[in-house]
């Protein structure tokens, strides 16, 4: 039996069924999807808490409070939700290099 764990990231580029990867080492398994949006992390959380029975959602800091209160839900209470957020100053560096990249509109380029 092995610890599974599901990564959710966005990407305004994403296409969920292609920008997936799992990593099984026999006692861990990461499952990583990246979506476009908040509907589709939803409907993916859903569907590996249904077919993977996974124990852990682990979500970037793209995800807003409303978001991971959303993924909570969607997971159950049986699985944990965990956001990977850095201190102030890695948040600055993260937040340049999306908006640098069209995350939150236009790029900046």
């Amino acid at each position: 039996m092995a610890f599974k764990v599901l990564f959710l990231a966005h990407a305004p580029d994403a296409e969920k069924e292609k920008h997936r990867n799992a990593i099984d080492t026999g006692m861990y398994q990461l499952f990583t999807v990246v979506v476009k949006n908040q509907a589709e992390a939803v409907g993916v959380c859903k569907d590996f808490v249904e077919k993977k029975n996974i124990d852990s959602v682990l979500l970037c800091p793209g995800f807003t409070h409303i978001d991971v209160a959303e993924i909570v839900e969607a997971a159950g209470g049986n699985v944990a939700v965990s956001v990977a957020r850095g201190d102030g100053p890695s948040g600055k560096v993260s937040l340049a290099a999306r908006k640098r990249e069209g995350y939150l509109g236009k790029k900046e380029r």
